[in-house]
């Protein structure tokens, strides 16, 4: 882990590594995914979770919101929920005269917007604002969100009856898209036994919103070679003309898939980038942003559009 983190002298663990261990012991045997969540909050984006119900994504948003001493709130979505459910709504003060903002539960550093894909487009569009300036308009008015502020959606598969597909729009705000699966045999058997997962007390690891605040200024300024720009680069440009691509990586989705890298690389222990960095988190950064002729073939093409571009 980089010098700049302080360890903790009783464990000689930095912060953010006594966190990640803290996920794991909650989260029993997915340290993937465990790291993917970092991974998208280092990176200053947010994290999209499809799977199954009971696989423990409700477990994971709340574990990393205690472990990093983060504000939590959750939103179920549903199909008769309102924008102004989310976001917050202006209210009459007769005694004062003017409309009063009362914020709604968007206004917290960590939001769990638990199946998201279950409230109609117009619903699930009030946190397009929300996820990409870190602020949101109502009435006219412009209220800023807290800093960090961190989404984590989870969404149920398509082919399950109820939900609704999520606009590309939104899709491409999300850093990264995961699945939970299935946890390993000897992991659920302890799961089993013990009735549910561990309900060890969580302590937070960071002091303050700050220190996490200083942690992701940090990420983002780790320095990349021309050559990593450039193999970046061409993954995105080739992706516009890739066979069976329809509509290819936006700009935005370079940039999303570079701060991925660079989280990834932080959690590492190293102070630079690599291609295998790049590598590592491709699949998971873009294969939810790309359009295919065939629908479902999202990560069968960005694995041949990862193997098709050479590292220079």
């Amino acid at each position: 882990m980089p010098h700049a983190t302080p360890q903790s002298a009783e464990t000689g663990q930095t912060p953010l590594q006594q966190a990640l261990a803290a996920c794991n012991r909650q989260v029993l045997g997915n340290p993937q995914a465990v790291k993917s969540a970092f991974i998208a909050f280092l990176a200053g984006g947010h994290l999209l979770i499809e799977d199954l119900p009971g696989m423990g994504k409700t477990t994971l948003a709340r574990t990393l919101a205690k472990t990093l001493g983060l504000d939590f709130k959750r939103v179920q979505f549903t199909a008769d929920l309102l924008p102004s459910d989310i976001l917050g709504v202006s209210v009459y003060d007769p005694d004062r005269r003017r409309f009063e903002f009362h914020p709604g539960p968007a206004f917290t550093a960590v939001l769990l917007a638990d199946e998201i894909n279950r409230a109609p487009p117009r619903t699930q569009s009030a946190l397009l604002e929300a996820m990409a300036e870190q602020q949101v308009s109502i009435d006219g008015h412009t209220h800023a969100l807290p800093e960090p502020f961190f989404v984590i959606a989870t969404q149920n598969p398509a082919d399950l009856s109820g939900t609704f597909p999520l606009p590309d729009s939104q899709l491409d705000r999300f850093t990264l898209r995961i699945g939970m699966g299935y946890i390993p045999a000897e992991q659920e058997r302890a799961l089993l036994r013990g009735g549910g997962a561990p309900q060890a007390p969580l302590t937070p690891a960071f002091p303050d919103p700050e220190a996490l605040r200083a942690l992701r200024a940090q990420v983002q300024a780790m320095p990349c070679t021309d050559a990593l720009i450039d193999y970046v680069h061409a993954l995105v440009a080739r992706s516009r003309r890739f066979p069976g691509i329809r509509v290819g990586l936006s700009p935005r989705a370079g940039i999303s898939l570079l701060s991925a890298a660079k989280a990834n690389a932080f959690l590492d222990g190293r102070g630079f980038v690599t291609p295998n960095d790049v590598q590592a988190v491709f699949l998971d950064a873009v294969a939810h942003r790309i359009h295919p002729d065939i629908e479902g073939r999202n990560r069968e093409l960005a694995a041949a559009l990862l193997e098709s571009v050479a590292i220079a």
